[in-house]
């Protein structure tokens, strides 16, 4: 990455077409917490670099309060 170019994160294009590997259903992105959260599992898979890591053993579970 050149001195002008900044990180905008991971492509919105390749967002709109992950799925949740357990549940094969939508992901919202938390572009604060870099994680894409599967409401339906109830997990939150992290991106790290850029690079969403969608291994349900890497997920992080959700509180039960959490959106």
């Amino acid at each position: 990455m050149s001195e002008n170019e900044t990180d905008t994160g991971p492509d919105p294009k390749m967002l709109e077409a992950l799925i949740c590997p357990v549940t094969h259903g939508r992901l919202d992105y938390d572009k604060e917490a870099q994680e894409l959260i599967s409401k339906k599992a109830r997990l939150a898979y992290p991106i790290r670099n850029g690079i969403p890591i969608m291994l349900q053993d890497e997920a992080r579970e959700l509180e039960d309060d959490a959106p």
